[in-house]
């Protein structure tokens, strides 16, 4: 999978990124670190991918949603029910 660059960024292979982590998130990065025999660059390297991987096709569908909406594009009552009777379970009485 080839990973989305943005205007102006890097597409070196390696760099080194410092930041600030509140301790008690340090200590766990040591201890997960530590269990599975990974370096703590490996494991922030992990997380970070997971976390990116997962958030932004979330923001890209995000602001998709926000463009086709300010043109109008918006379902009709009929199709919002469809999906409702598609997709809603009988509720008991």
């Amino acid at each position: 999978m080839t990973e989305p660059t943005l205007p102006g960024m890097p597409t070196t292979k390696d760099s080194q990124v410092s930041m600030r982590l509140p301790g008690e998130l340090k200590a766990r990065i040591e201890t997960y670190a530590v269990m599975i025999g990974r370096s703590k660059s490996h494991v922030a390297m992990e997380a970070l991918t997971d976390y990116l991987d997962w958030r932004l096709p979330q923001v890209v569908d995000l602001k998709q949603a926000i463009a086709a909406a300010d043109r109008g594009e918006f379902a009709s009552d009929g199709e919002v029910q469809a999906l409702f009777d598609r997709y809603s379970t009988p509720r008991s009485a």
